[in-house]
């Protein structure tokens, strides 16, 4: 569908989402011809009796940065906690779909968790370092696998800083507590100890949204230049923040996926008039 459809048109649609009527997203053939790490496949969560996310099927390219926008309460965050299995945590959730990454299920029973998390460095909305040294918060995973030599720990832990670009500012003071950090640097910090235990994917829930605009532009530098290394997925609330840093972008609504394609296509030449009227300010 054109950008130029009437606003009426909009509504009317968006209307029929909110009504729950089925409603086929539009996926860019960009996105498919693009190798895949993640695939989420016909995918329902449900807390209790309400249902959150509704059939959502997206395949997430590797080593590229996807960017999950939409209006608050759309199940961004949801969906993100899904792929590394954080809504186990709530006892109401019952889920029905699956989850695969590098073609194996991450929903199965049999799957263990905490080595599945490893796997996914996940970065939360508020920086939240342990309390404890800034040395000790970046070998922390590497602790709880058993890791003792103090050579390993401590190469992993200058590599780790380095790639979240905050070792120039913390090499001289390791011992400190991660708390003393300010708060972006907190968040580099939080970014250090994902990478630690070399995750496949990051995943990042609105990092930037506690933060100020030049501790904002410094986790966005970081972010462009962790792409390619890991594969990213980054829930943001910010469009301009989705447009400077992702290579896709995936417009979700009242727990539905409606368009999903390359950021530049999102924000320049979507194919729905509904995502054009969000990613332009019209609405939400």
């Amino acid at each position: 569908m054109s950008q130029s459809h009437s606003s009426s048109s909009e509504v009317s649609r968006l209307e029929l989402i909110a009504q729950g009527q089925d409603f086929a997203p539009v996926i860019h053939d960009a996105v498919l011809r693009e190798e895949k790490v993640l695939e989420i496949k016909n995918f329902n969560l449900w807390y209790g009796d309400k249902q959150a996310l509704f059939n959502i099927n997206m395949p997430i390219p590797r080593g590229q940065v996807t960017a999950l926008v939409g209006p608050s309460g759309c199940g961004k965050s949801t969906l993100l906690r899904c792929v590394n299995r954080m809504n186990d945590l709530i006892d109401t959730v019952r889920i029905r779909g699956d989850i695969f990454l590098n073609d194996q299920s991450i929903c199965d029973p049999g799957v263990d968790v905490i080595e599945l998390r490893k796997r996914m460095g996940m970065v939360f909305q508020k920086p939240n370092p342990f309390p404890m040294s800034i040395f000790e918060n970046v070998v922390y995973p590497l602790r709880i696998d058993g890791e003792r030599s103090r050579s390993v720990l401590e190469g992993v832990c200058e590599h780790s800083l380095k790639g979240a670009a905050i070792w120039s500012e913390v090499k001289d003071r390791l011992h400190e507590s991660g708390l003393s950090l300010s708060g972006g640097q907190q968040q580099r910090l939080c970014i250090a100890r994902a990478i630690a235990s070399e995750p496949e994917v990051l995943l990042l829930d609105e990092p930037c949204s506690a933060l100020d605009p030049i501790a904002t532009g410094k986790i966005e530098d970081l972010i462009r230049e962790l792409r390619g290394e890991y594969s990213i997925l980054i829930v943001t609330h910010n469009m301009q923040q989705a447009s400077r840093i992702s290579d896709y972008t995936a417009f979700m609504y009242l727990g539905r996926l409606v368009e999903y394609g390359p950021t530049v296509d999102i924000f320049t030449k979507p194919q729905l008039a509904e995502t054009n009227a969000y990613v332009t300010g019209r609405f939400g």
